[in-house]
């Protein structure tokens, strides 16, 4: 389970960008490793931005089943609490369970472990949308140039 935080967002911390249910998983702490293909190259907390779309994953369904989640009320868009970054290591068969993905997709994957999950008394709209897996929700930079009113 995860510990609510206030609001007083700090402003130069990077967001990571996470389809829904997995980030409403991890704010949970079922879900505790994220799987993707590239390394991560930041650690130590960062915000977690719930992206606009539902994951299409095959299983996302009845997890959402399993858990009691009802993907229509999850947040999106938004940024929805933080995590930490504790490690990233080479994807193993075993981590299936805490990422909440079938083991197929831990193939020439890495393994993002996570820790510390807090959720945000409120969700945010970040100032600046994301463009990619990493962005600054609340300060321009050059790859960062749309804004949002």
């Amino acid at each position: 389970m995860c510990e609510e935080i206030a609001d007083d967002l700090d402003q130069d911390l990077i967001a990571l960008s996470i389809q829904q249910p997995w980030a409403e998983l991890i704010l949970q702490g079922v879900k505790t490793i994220e799987v993707r293909r590239v390394p991560a190259r930041p650690r130590g907390s960062v915000y977690l931005y719930a992206s606009q779309r539902i994951s299409s994953l095959p299983g996302v369904e009845l997890l959402l089943q399993q858990q009691g989640i009802f993907a229509e009320t999850l947040p999106r868009g938004q940024i929805v609490g933080r995590v930490e970054i504790l490690d990233c290591r080479r994807a193993r068969l075993e981590d299936a369970s805490a990422a909440q993905v079938p083991a197929a997709l831990l193939v020439d994957a890495y393994s993002w472990v996570l820790g510390n999950a807090q959720r945000l008394s409120r969700p945010v709209l970040p100032h600046y949308v994301p463009f990619g897996t990493w962005f600054y929700p609340f300060k321009r930079l050059r790859t960062n140039v749309r804004g949002r009113k």
